[in-house]
């Protein structure tokens, strides 16, 4: 079984992607999808063994794909090697911003230098990058960049540091889609909302547990899955967007909508149907709410169960 992908086979046929973060989460899947759709995908992050895993999985998929191991808040080491890709690979045709990373945190008790690591890695990383790639391949035949944002439009608290990495990275989006449009670089961001990934195995039990009750917040009353932030960004790269230049889209399932102003607190419907798309053949979900998923269909079984008395009344 190969990713199940809604858009048409072949249609990166010829392009090559460059993905940051691409060892794990979002970058991942991203990765998969767009290899599955014809892409050659260059996968870039800190940790050499997270990208073998990947580039494993894409060859016993049958696709391509190659990998740089490297900091991207380094610009001497961002600058060499997109010049080493350039070299030896030859055009790169996209750019997938979406390395980052934070940790949970009163605004309190961020030391200064707790802030600017995740500033120079939500930001400051992504913005070396573009300029290096703007300015050795994308202003000569044109390119595509989607930078992965976040739920940042309200604020974040206890994440403080990284909403204020993510909307400079919104903002600098738009300059980029102003200054480099006229060389035929589209620029913009996704916005993912809270997403279930294996990442979040990596917060501590009480970060976890406002994980379980904060899909109860998203007026679709889930998290989102990995192929449904990844299906943003392909359509985002795609020929189909090719007059969408400067924007974000949201993939949050409403969860920006809220305000301290709602007074009516979102009420669960088990009747309803949610749809739900996840495409990718080796999607891992959090363990965490994975055994979540199994202990509430275990309640829902319990409660369905007809006691022997009410199945001789039904009778």
């Amino acid at each position: 079984m190969n990713y199940q992908s809604i858009f048409k086979s072949g249609s990166f046929n010829g392009k090559t992607v460059l993905i940051t973060g691409g060892g794990s989460g979002i970058g991942r899947c991203t990765a998969h999808e767009l290899a599955s759709l014809g892409a050659r995908v260059i996968l870039l992050g800190r940790s050499r063994q997270k990208l073998d895993a990947v580039l494993d999985e894409l060859h016993q998929d049958g696709y391509r794909g190659c990998g740089y191991s490297l900091d991207i808040r380094d610009e001497q080491a961002v600058i060499s090697t997109v010049k080493q890709i350039l070299a030896n690979i030859g055009q790169v045709h996209a750019l997938v911003n979406n390395a980052g990373g934070q940790f949970p945190s009163p605004l309190e008790h961020i030391s200064i230098n707790g802030f600017k690591a995740v500033l120079d890695t939500n930001l400051t990383g992504g913005f070396i990058l573009s300029r290096e790639l703007f300015k050795t391949c994308f202003k000569q035949h044109g390119g595509v960049i989607v930078n992965i944002t976040a739920d940042f439009h309200n604020g974040m608290p206890l994440m403080a540091h990284s909403g204020a990495a993510r909307a400079g990275m919104a903002n600098l989006t738009q300059s980029a889609a102003w200054e480099w449009g006229p060389f035929g670089v589209r620029s913009n961001n996704v916005a993912p909302g809270w997403v279930a990934s294996s990442g979040l195995d990596s917060y501590d039990e009480r970060f976890k547990q406002k994980l379980r009750e904060i899909q109860k917040q998203v007026p679709l009353q889930r998290l989102a899955t990995e192929a449904e932030i990844s299906a943003a960004i392909c359509f985002l790269l795609s020929e189909g967007a090719a007059f969408i230049n400067g924007i974000t889209l949201r993939v949050d399932g409403g969860a920006s909508l809220a305000s301290p102003a709602a007074i009516a607190p979102l009420q669960k419907q088990p009747e309803a149907q949610q749809q739900v798309f996840d495409g990718f053949h080796r999607s891992e979900p959090p363990v965490f709410l994975q055994e979540q998923l199994n202990e509430n269909a275990l309640n829902d079984k319990s409660l369905n169960k007809k006691s022997p008395k009410e199945e001789q009344s039904h009778d």
